[in-house]
């Protein structure tokens, strides 16, 4: 059989397929894709929906974080289940009562102290389209996190971790705990090539009813994409910006760069890049 001729036609951009994940240069059979290609675009598809079905165990990472000397708060959104989730993005929006009542009891317990500051930053973790994501990214994140807050003495409320969350959940609970900036790490919808793709984002003032023109965000944060310590530079400097000016969104550029070797050898020299 070895030395029956192949019946896929090569595709010349082949070269180019070592630059990309994405699906160019595949050849063909005929008209049709060789079966190696429609395979491998089957598995694809099937992680993708896996990681749109993975439960989400935040039970687990809280002990994670806690075992970092960090508070953790467990919140619930309206979507009483997955199904429920998916069907309905508006349920995903809003807190359900017990979880408003929970975060509006610990910010009363902070007012009672007499050394009482409102958190500089609240950081919600949720499962979002992607419990994978948040499973294998957000405690790397949230480090870099930590990292930054500590070196600019920012505070930070308990971390809060919300299933069957959207993005804009994370107003409501930075509202409720008085947060003068609020960060979501959020799974994103899979592609076909990134079934495990994180999402942050980061909201000045938060409160209920904003809209994606108030936040900025960094996405694509994983091993094959945007590394951990190059989304942290790029936070660094919206975080920096948005204390400063006391605003995010659409008036809050990311105008961050990052130094760079361009050349080979004796004509290596720095660069800057513009993100």
């Amino acid at each position: 059989m070895s030395d029956l001729p192949s019946v896929v036609v090569e595709n010349p951009w082949q070269a180019l397929r070592q630059l990309t994940p994405a699906r160019i240069a595949l050849g063909r059979t005929g008209t049709s894709l060789p079966t190696r290609a429609q395979l491998d675009f089957q598995l694809a598809h099937a992680q993708a929906r896996d990681a749109v079905h993975l439960a989400f165990d935040p039970a687990q990472m809280a002990q994670k974080i806690q075992h970092r000397g960090l508070s953790v708060l467990q919140v619930h959104s309206q979507a009483s289940n997955r199904q429920q989730y998916l069907q309905r993005p508006d349920l995903g929006r809003r807190l359900d009562a017990a979880s408003i009542t929970q975060l509006t009891e610990w910010t009363q317990q902070q007012l009672q102290q007499p050394d009482n500051i409102k958190p500089d930053i609240a950081v919600v973790i949720a499962d979002g389209l992607s419990a994978l994501a948040v499973q294998r990214h957000a405690l790397p994140m949230l480090a870099e996190i930590e990292q930054l807050c500590h070196s600019h003495a920012w505070t930070l409320a308990p971390i809060v971790l919300a299933s069957q969350a959207r993005v804009a959940l994370a107003d409501e609970v930075g509202q409720l705990l008085g947060a003068r900036l609020v960060l979501i790490l959020i799974g994103e919808r899979p592609g076909l090539s990134s079934p495990d793709s994180l999402g942050l984002y980061l909201t000045w003032a938060p409160q209920v009813g904003l809209t994606d023109v108030a936040r900025n965000c960094i996405s694509n944060i994983r091993l094959e994409g945007l590394s951990y310590p190059m989304a942290a530079h790029r936070l660094s400097y919206l975080l920096g910006e948005a204390f400063q000016r006391q605003l995010s969104g659409v008036h809050l550029k990311d105008e961050a760069t990052l130094q760079t070797l361009q050349g080979d050898g004796d004509q290596a020299r720095i660069g800057r890049v513009l993100f």
